[in-house]
């Protein structure tokens, strides 16, 4: 058995109990996560959304990636007006720089992205790349615009708000204040 090989572990020893000593060190059978592993797991999160992102341009990775996020707020309440569709469009085409013609097939991509995505980290990740505190915290703000666009906050849209919130770093002042913001608007 070669150590750093989790196929080379058994079962029962990769589901043992694992807890921590007063020193710091574990003891039990801890669970072996070794740095192939990972990297695998971070390719299949980059393949979620490279098959809706064009081969020639990287960069469109972070309008799908908004825009996939901005969806999932307003499908989080099972109900999507047109008052939250247009917030989706409006919020796109601030944060990404898009324009209206390219507006409709990104939103049909983004679309089907979320459909098939396994969580919202595979779109977190994307816009913790490509932007700064500042840009992220506009974008936690167009998050809150989107949730409450229908004269309401519902407590799914909340929560999802609040697990991007985390996901992209952003502070609970961050939280509460972009939340704020969004409601005097």
């Amino acid at each position: 058995m070669v150590m750093g090989d989790a196929a080379s572990v058994p079962a029962r020893v990769a589901a043992a109990p694992v807890s921590p000593r007063r020193d710091g060190r574990y003891h039990g059978y801890p669970f072996i996560l070794c740095d192939p592993m990972l990297k695998t797991l971070k390719a299949l999160f980059e393949d979620q959304i490279a098959q809706y992102v064009s081969a020639d341009d990287p960069r469109d990775a972070l309008p799908l990636a908004v825009a996939a996020l901005l969806l999932e707020i307003s499908r989080a309440d099972h109900d999507v007006d047109d008052a939250e569709r247009h917030a989706v469009c409006e919020a796109v085409a601030r944060i990404c720089d898009t324009s209206a013609d390219e507006l409709e097939a990104l939103l049909a991509s983004a679309d089907e992205a979320v459909d098939e995505a396994v969580s919202i980290y595979d779109f977190t990740s994307v816009v913790n790349e490509h932007l700064d505190h500042g840009r992220k915290y506009e974008l936690l703000l167009m998050l809150w615009r989107v949730a409450h666009a229908d004269g309401r906050i519902d407590r799914y849209e909340e929560y999802y708000v609040r697990k991007i919130a985390d996901l992209l770093h952003l502070s609970q002042r961050d939280f509460i204040r972009a939340k704020h913001a969004a409601q005097d608007t």
